[in-house]
């Protein structure tokens, strides 16, 4: 049989989702479906999240989003987008009842607007109002589908070899910058250029997600010109379509995204949330979720958010930072609107001297 997995937790006997997932259970069993997670009480880590997606046909999130729920729905979004071949044919359907998730939407059609998602969102993450409507949409997937993500491997893809070194014993800390490989915009271009050299100037090395394209290209390129300390990690389908820069001090290799996330989380101090898209936010909310968890990964580590206005004055993360307010404490992340602002702010964080 095939299997669906739910999201969410519920909190009691007074729980107000509890009935709704009752009936999710009944009418699921009812139409030939196993269930994980029908308890809501299995633990998603950044080590076992692919293995949980290889081993389900199909994911429902469940009404009273939570943190934890809010990246696990955009890292199913993040697969669709980078061709993980775990996810093909395998629907992801949002039951909002409850309106918990309109702050979500709200999120993604605001960086639609701003170009960094360019496929229609609600093609792949389907929102239903009812078990009824969800039940169905569930049923008919295999007639309808996803559309197909418009990207294609590079003709010429570099050899994929780890390559594990220390950084130099000059450097005061490392500076993971979680940005768009896709953003091609010459302003904040250039600006991902200026971060990467302002970190190499004030001996901070640069961690990345190791793509060659748009501002996540250009922060490893401001800092490998200016002579500086960069480190990155990838995983092989997505090296396949953005190819890997040129002159990485260290690369680790993975084989998910979530590991992926993990090895640049253990080796940085601190991080940037620069303009991105569904990606950057899925790092972002691991960050605020490794916080709020206590993790060890985490600890002694600002989390700095570059919420710059484009010409219009839009700020870039005014979604995500009003959505942040909801579940999280404000201590846990730091929002600077000036690019001259963000190294000074990591300095000041950290507590070390230039």
């Amino acid at each position: 049989m095939p299997t669906v997995r739910l999201s969410g937790t519920i909190l009691g006997p007074e729980d107000p989702s509890r009935a709704i997932r009752a009936q999710l259970l009944f009418d699921l069993f009812n139409s030939g479906w196993d269930i994980n997670n029908s308890n809501g009480n299995e633990q998603i880590t950044l080590t076992n999240i692919e293995q949980k997606i290889i081993n389900t046909q199909a994911f429902i999130f469940t009404p009273g989003a939570t943190l934890e729920d809010l990246f696990n729905a955009c890292s199913i979004f993040v697969g669709y987008q980078t061709l993980d071949k775990n996810l093909a044919a395998k629907p992801a359907i949002i039951l909002n009842s409850d309106g918990s998730w309109d702050g979500f939407f709200t999120m993604l059609d605001h960086l639609t607007k701003l170009g960094t998602i360019k496929q229609n969102y609600r093609d792949y993450l389907f929102e239903t109002r009812t078990v009824d409507e969800t039940i169905e949409r569930l049923n008919s997937f295999p007639k309808t589908g996803l559309p197909p993500i418009d990207r294609e491997p590079l003709e010429e893809v570099p050899p994929i070899v780890e390559d594990v070194c220390p950084p130099p014993a000059e450097l005061l800390a490392n500076v993971c910058v979680f940005c768009s490989a896709s953003l091609e915009d010459e302003v904040y271009l250039s600006a991902g250029e200026s971060l990467g050299s302002q970190l190499a100037e004030n001996l901070l090395g640069c961690v990345s997600g190791a793509g060659r394209t748009g501002i996540m290209g250009a922060v490893v390129r401001g800092t490998v010109n200016a002579n500086g300390w960069s480190a990155g990690s990838n995983v092989p389908h997505i090296i396949e379509l953005e190819g890997l820069p040129d002159g990485l001090s260290c690369f680790w290799l993975r084989d998910d995204i979530y590991t992926r996330m993990e090895v640049m989380i253990e080796n940085s101090d601190a991080f940037v949330i620069f303009p991105g898209g569904a990606g950057t936010v899925q790092e972002l909310l691991a960050l605020m979720i490794f916080h709020q968890q206590g993790n060890p990964l985490m600890k002694g580590k600002p989390v700095i958010i570059f919420n710059r206005e484009n010409k219009d004055g839009i700020a870039f993360w005014e979604p995500i930072v009003s959505l942040l307010e909801k579940f999280c404490k404000p201590e846990k992340y730091t929002v600077v609107e000036q690019l001259d602002e963000i190294v000074p702010t990591i300095m000041n964080l950290l507590e070390l001297k230039p």
